[in-house]
């Protein structure tokens, strides 16, 4: 006997049901995370962005500075400008022009030594903060004023010595720093390398220096070693002997070809003036000259 079907109203075969599916087991749940740490209020993560964008700007600009610093010529750098030793902020140095066809004093040219510069261009520009002289602006002066550097009791010797000498042109520069240290320089052109160097010997020769204003016994500068001095020239530093008087005086002397430099500071009060810019300062205006 054979087994019926009935039809669906559609006409298709009926499908069987299936047999119930056999149960599949519930995953457990996993272990419950850590409860999260208490995040640290908001004014503790400004604080901490604040210092470390801080030090991370602080760690760029002193990168860029080293390889800036250090990447400069020695003559890029504007006037030796370091604050911690006690250095002065001169302005970057730079040579005058020369007349047409003149040489500079110790090019292979210029056998004589002679500075064809305008002598009052040669002078070492006021440092910054610096109150200039209005009797010293960096022009023309007298040999009288700069005899007027020199205690009297040799002034007429030298004068005379001067005079024989035949200067040329005198120029000077004097300016004060905030501190009261005062600062005189002046470049006394002659005719030759040969005069030049005859009055310098005239007032620091065979151990008897002339001395100056303020200054009745000086002895050599220990602390000078004669660093950037320019080949071909000569200097002579000088320091006040103790007990010092109203003011410490420190001079030194530059004799570069025919012209001869005179840089004298000194500082009134307790405090004496500082070697550092008074070698400085000695420097500059020997390489100006050379």
């Amino acid at each position: 006997m054979t087994e019926q079907t009935t039809a669906t109203p559609d006409g298709t075969e009926p499908v069987e049901p299936s047999a119930p599916a056999e149960a599949t087991s519930v995953p457990q749940s996993p272990e419950p995370f850590p409860a999260p740490a208490p995040k640290p209020p908001r004014r503790v993560l400004r604080a901490v962005a604040r210092w470390s964008a801080a030090a991370l700007v602080l760690g760029g600009l002193g990168a860029g500075t080293a390889f800036g610093i250090t990447s400069m010529e020695r003559t890029d750098v504007p006037g030796l400008a370091t604050g911690s030793d006690g250095r002065w902020d001169y302005p970057e140095l730079a040579l005058p022009a020369l007349p047409a066809g003149s040489p500079r004093p110790y090019s292979d040219g210029n056998v004589a030594e002679i500075h064809h510069a305008d002598l009052r261009r040669l002078l070492l520009t006021a440092p910054a903060g610096a109150v200039v002289d209005k009797k010293l602006d960096g022009g023309w002066v007298s040999t009288e004023q700069y005899l007027s550097e020199y205690a009297k009791s040799g002034r007429s010797g030298l004068a005379q010595t001067l005079k024989d000498s035949a200067p040329r042109h005198v120029a000077a520069r004097g300016w004060t720093m905030p501190d009261g240290t005062s600062t005189r320089i002046y470049l006394v052109r002659f005719n030759s390398t040969a005069f030049a160097q005859a009055f310098m010997d005239s007032i620091a020769g065979s151990g008897s220096e002339v001395s100056l204003v303020g200054a009745p016994e000086t002895v050599l500068d220990e602390g000078w070693s004669g660093a950037g001095k320019v080949a071909g020239t000569a200097s002579y530093v000088y320091d006040e002997a103790k007990p010092y008087g109203e003011a410490r005086v420190r001079h030194g002397y530059v004799v570069a070809g025919d012209t001869l430099a005179l840089v004298v500071q000194s500082r009134k009060g307790g405090e004496s003036t500082r070697s550092v810019p008074f070698h400085q300062t000695v420097i500059l205006q020997n390489q100006l000259l050379g």
